[in-house]
């Protein structure tokens, strides 16, 4: 399965931009998206390293509500197993 992690843009290089989730950044690539549509603090879907969709801040809020829930039952399923 891919999965798409939505990050919020902190700054613009060119194609380029440093961006932010859960308190990691990262330098992703504009390639595949109009710079000139972007701007500091729109969110975008990062895979591979690139950026391949604009999206809301709601939108990127649920994604990371799913993520979570799914990290937690992960959590969860390994500790089980340890005992």
């Amino acid at each position: 399965m891919c999965m798409g992690i939505p990050m919020q843009i902190l700054e613009i290089n060119g194609f380029g931009a440093r961006c932010e989730a859960k308190g990691v950044e990262r330098e992703v690539s504009l390639l595949m998206l109009d710079p000139e549509e972007l701007a500091v603090g729109d969110f975008v879907v990062i895979h591979l390293g690139h950026a391949i969709e604009k999206i809301s801040a709601e939108r990127a809020a649920d994604a990371w509500s799913v993520y979570d829930e799914m990290l937690a039952a992960e959590a969860t399923a390994a500790g089980a197993e340890q005992r």
